[in-house]
C-alpha cells in the first residue's frame, strides 16, 4: 500500500506545484466551497493512479487546489463510502495520500441525519466525538510503521483547539450552530426507527455514512481534524416523512452558504 500511496503522490506532484497544509473534505451537496477558491487547479480522481472514483450523486470526484483567503488549500470534492463497495482501506486511501503530500490539518464535512431533537434540517453541528458503528475499521491488518503506530490514541479525534476556534468564529458570523457526537453507520439504507433509538441511547446526536473512517486514519497519521456535519434531515422515527437523497442534497446546498463562510474563516485561523 505504501508504494501505491507514493505513486499517487508522485502523479499529483507532477500535475500541480502546490504545497497546502490544510485539506477540506466536502460532503454530499456541500461542494459550493469550491467557488471560494482562487487560482484553481483540478485533478479528476479517475486520472490519479490507485485512486477510487466517486459514484454518488452530489460528489463531483476531483481534487481542487488553490487559495481561500490567501491560504493554500486542497479540497476533496467528493468522497468514498463503505456502502459503495469499497474496502475501508480504499475509502480512506486519499487521507494517506494527503499526509504524504504534506497536509497537516483536515476539515471534514458531511450531510447527515439528526437524532438530537433540538436540531432541525439545515443545522450545522460541530462534531466533538464519534461512534464507529460500521462493524469494520480502516486500520485492521498488518501495520506499516512508516505510516503510523499499531495502536493509535483516539482520546481527541477532533482537535479541541479547532473546536474552540470554530465556535468563536461561528458566533462572530452569527451562525446558528450546534455541537454533538456523530455516529458512523454502514448504510446505504436510511436507518430504521429502532436503530435510531439504539444509536441515540449510545449517545449520538447525529448519524451518517462517512467521516468516521477518515477521522480514524487522519488521527493514526498524526493529522489534526475538525468535523462539521450538516443536519439535512431528522432521523427515522423523528422525521415524519420518508427519506429522499434528493432532499438531502437540496438542504445541504442551502446550508452550504453558511458552511462556506464558516469554513473559509476557520481555514484562516487554524
Amino acid at each position: 500500500m505504501y508504494d501505491k500511496i507514493m505513486e499517487s503522490v508522485e502523479y499529483i506532484n507532477s500535475k500541480v506545484n502546490r504545497k497546502p497544509k490544510i485539506a477540506v473534505i466536502l460532503g454530499t451537496g456541500l461542494g459550493d466551497l469550491v467557488s471560494e477558491v482562487k487560482e484553481v487547479e483540478e485533478i479528476p480522481y479517475e486520472n490519479i493512479p490507485n485512486f477510487p472514483v466517486s459514484t454518488v450523486k452530489g460528489h463531483e470526484g476531483k481534487l481542487v487546489f488553490g487559495k481561500i483567503n490567501g491560504i493554500e488549500v486542497m479540497l476533496m470534492q467528493g468522497r468514498f463510502h463503505y456502502y459503495e463497495g469499497y474496502t475501508m482501506k480504499e475509502v480512506t486511501y486519499p487521507i494517506y495520500v494527503m499526509k504524504k503530500l504534506g497536509i497537516e490539518k483536515i476539515v471534514v464535512t458531511n450531510a447527515c441525519g439528526g437524532i438530537n431533537k433540538s436540531f432541525e434540517p439545515g443545522t450545522l453541528m460541530i462534531i466533538n466525538d464519534f461512534i464507529n458503528l460500521f462493524g469494520d475499521n480502516p486500520l485492521i491488518g498488518i501495520n506499516d510503521e512508516r505510516l503510523g503506530p499499531r495502536f493509535p490514541d483516539m482520546s481527541e479525534p477532533f482537535k479541541l483547539e479547532f473546536i474552540d476556534k470554530a465556535k468563536k468564529i461561528g458566533e462572530e458570523l452569527k451562525i446558528n450552530y450546534a455541537e454533538g457526537v456523530y455516529a458512523g453507520f454502514m448504510g446505504p439504507y436510511y436507518e430504521t426507527a429502532a436503530e435510531i433509538v439504539m444509536i441515540g441511547r449510545h449517545g449520538a446526536d447525529a448519524v451518517g455514512m462517512s467521516t468516521v473512517p477518515e477521522t480514524i486514519v487522519a488521527n493514526y497519521l498524526g493529522m489534526d481534524v475538525l468535523g462539521i456535519a450538516c443536519i439535512t434531515n431528522m432521523a427515522t422515527g423523528i422525521q415524519k416523512v420518508k427519506h429522499s437523497h434528493d432532499r438531502v442534497v437540496e438542504i445541504a446546498q442551502k446550508a452550504s452558504i453558511d458552511l462556506c463562510k464558516w469554513v473559509a474563516r476557520i481555514i484562516e485561523e487554524i
